[in-house]
């Protein structure tokens, strides 16, 4: 007999291999665009260099894989006051707080207009995300206009008397950089905080007051832990991007100390140095896979209910 026929429902029977067959798009996808340009990476880091041209000569058999250049850039990041080791660091500072940065903006923008829009709710979050529909490389554009030396952010800051002469922003300020890399990943942060925030149950919340708790511990000891899994969700996803990110710091902030580890990638591949390139890609993929591997645990301990 078919599997679920006389089991009591209802509907036409489908063979074993009918729903699994809908992931096939999304398999043949990832099989085209991810895993083989992953695996060319691996061989271009595992394989050799041409002794003439110093052109990448990439292995695909992992039995003549080649450990040397790859344990040469590692030693590299190790090596104290190396280019390599400076950006690494600076990567991790500038996304540790630009990170930071949109989860303290965001979460009350998030909480204002999943609680207190009202009626007005789309429209606010229309507003918000509105702007970022515009090109990357545009709103980066923008930042260098605004904060040129005769932009209007040294002119307003000159106004209101902060400042005595023009700051200058854009000659290698790391808190331009981290300013930057917050702007343009916040919405990451903001739409899943709004979606978490605006599926709590208000009689959860009315219950809460209803036991004598004020406004403060409500949030604190209700809206905050049912929002804690969209906190590091939105953590991972603005986190992920700034880690692979070259664009801000090359427009607002391209110098020697706002160097970041997509910087060296990008002017590895354009050069000579593709190799090297391949095995930093590598290495930030390690480092990725701490935070992405610890949000699939607490996605599980949560989904078991495990606090």
């Amino acid at each position: 007999m078919p599997e679920g026929a006389g089991s009591g429902t209802r509907g036409a029977w489908f063979p074993r291999w009918f729903w699994p067959s809908f992931a096939a798009p999304a398999t043949i996808w990832l099989l085209g665009l991810f895993v083989l340009p992953f695996y060319v990476i691996l061989a271009i880091a595992f394989g050799r260099l041409d002794p003439i041209f110093l052109t990448p000569f990439p292995i695909y058999d992992p039995l003549h894989w080649q450990f040397g250049p790859f344990r040469d850039v590692v030693s590299e990041i190790f090596t104290s006051g190396s280019i390599f080791q400076n950006a690494f660091a600076h990567t991790l500072v500038f996304v540790g707080v630009a990170s930071a940065l949109c989860l303290l903006i965001g979460y009350p923008v998030a909480y204002f207009i999943a609680r207190h829009a009202g009626r007005w709710k789309t429209l606010f979050l229309a507003l918000f995300v509105a702007p970022f529909f515009i090109s990357y490389m545009m709103r980066m554009l923008a930042w260098i206009n605004l904060l040129q030396p005769s932009g209007y952010v040294n002119r307003a800051l000159h106004g209101l008397g902060l400042i005595e002469a023009p700051v200058a922003w854009l000659n290698g300020k790391p808190l331009t950089v981290m300013l930057g890399l917050a702007y343009g990943y916040i919405p990451y942060m903001v739409l899943p905080l709004f979606g978490s925030l605006d599926r709590i149950d208000t009689a959860t919340l009315e219950a809460s007051r209803d036991l004598g708790a004020g406004q403060v511990s409500t949030f604190f000891r209700v809206t905050l832990p049912l929002s804690r899994q969209a906190i590091l969700a939105g953590l991972v996803i603005v986190t992920l991007p700034m880690f692979g990110d070259y664009f801000t710091t090359a427009l607002l902030a391209s110098t020697r100390n706002t160097t970041m580890v997509g910087t060296l990638i990008v002017s590895s591949v354009e050069s000579s140095l593709v190799q090297r390139g391949a095995s930093l890609v590598l290495i930030l993929l390690a480092l990725l896979l701490v935070p992405m591997l610890y949000y699939l645990r607490a996605t599980q301990r949560t989904a078991e209910g495990v606090t």
